[in-house]
């Protein structure tokens, strides 16, 4: 029988536990060995906006490594919308003689309450996953692929991901369905999204994308503000524990490596609740040995959240997740 999903986090309020977030990690390294987990670890999810580092990868071998960092990073990114954002964006436009219009992503506002109060309506430009998508269209006019079916799965750029994703994960039934932006999403074990991370931190062992990922991993460690933004998760591990890359993804999936160390981290919160995903991932980076004194510290109130009652707060969130070695 597959274990259940296992208390990650739990929600206090005055001193009563109101709600219990149910979900599972995976931990593994670069060989696919499970090193440790919680509920479980074969959960089949869509890797969502996780897999952008892949996606990334794949668009960057395309396009030729001489981009700037900042290009780079925001084409990994669930960005904000935030003007520094945008710029990024449009910047990765131009290079390739291409404009808004060429955008497949849906009209959305900025994820930044600022940023969106400024704007008058929702554009392809705005939605966090602009930024990947302009990295599809702009490796697709390098390649002489065709632009206006680059969110279809049977383009060559999206097979060339699949492989991709394939080749990092080690799974080789990979479920395709559509993500909320419009391109194919991947569906495999926590354990094979734990493994594709643990990758990340040996690029010279991805075969002919190897340069690719390795310029990947660069951008997002010298870029960490492109890759989500003001009060993101995974740009304040980042900032705060430089040698962990992380990336958040849509339904609480969230995952990171510890570079060097080659430990992959997938963990998925079952009911999508995000408020749960960031302190569940800082507590994980925690019992793993991956967060000195100075990250703990800036990472506090990410950690454990207050839950607010008459605008001050009567609680917080309080992360139960314990790791356990592989039976």
């Amino acid at each position: 029988m597959a274990a259940r999903s296992a208390p990650l986090v739990r929600v206090v309020r005055s001193g009563l536990e109101e709600s219990v977030h149910l979900g599972d990690v995976a931990v593994c390294d670069a060989a696919g060995r499970l090193i440790a987990s919680v509920g479980d670890p074969n959960r089949l999810v869509f890797v969502r906006s996780c897999t952008k580092p892949v996606q990334a990868a794949v668009a960057v071998d395309a396009i030729g490594l001489e981009l700037s960092d900042r290009l780079v990073a925001i084409m990994t990114a669930s960005h904000n919308g935030e003007p520094v954002h945008i710029r990024a964006v449009r910047d990765v436009l131009r290079r390739g003689g291409l404009t808004e219009t060429d955008l497949q992503t849906p009209p959305d506002r900025p994820l930044d309450g600022a940023s969106a109060r400024r704007v008058r309506e929702p554009r392809p430009l705005y939605h966090n996953c602009s930024g990947k998508h302009a990295g599809m269209l702009l490796a697709s006019t390098r390649a002489g692929w065709p632009t206006a079916t680059y969110r279809r799965r049977s383009h060559p750029l999206q097979r060339r991901i699949l492989r991709a994703v394939e080749r990092l994960s080690g799974s080789d039934d990979v479920a395709l369905g559509i993500d909320g932006c419009g391109v194919p999403v991947h569906g495999i074990g926590l354990r094979a999204v734990a493994t594709m991370y643990a990758r990340l931190s040996y690029p010279d062992r991805q075969g002919p994308l190897a340069p690719a990922v390795e310029r990947v991993v660069a951008a997002m460690r010298t870029e960490p503000y492109l890759v989500g933004g003001r009060n993101r998760i995974d740009t304040e591990v980042m900032r705060a524990a430089p040698r962990v890359l992380a990336k958040e993804g849509a339904e609480a999936l969230n995952c990171a490596v510890a570079l060097g160390d080659g430990l992959g981290i997938a963990v998925k919160v079952a009911d999508g609740g995000y408020r749960a995903a960031g302190p569940a991932l800082i507590s994980v980076l925690e019992q793993l040995g991956l967060l000195g004194a100075g990250a703990r510290r800036r990472l506090a109130k990410r950690a454990s959240p207050p839950v607010f009652g008459g605008g001050r707060p009567v609680g917080r969130l309080e992360p139960v997740v314990r790791l356990r070695g592989p039976r």
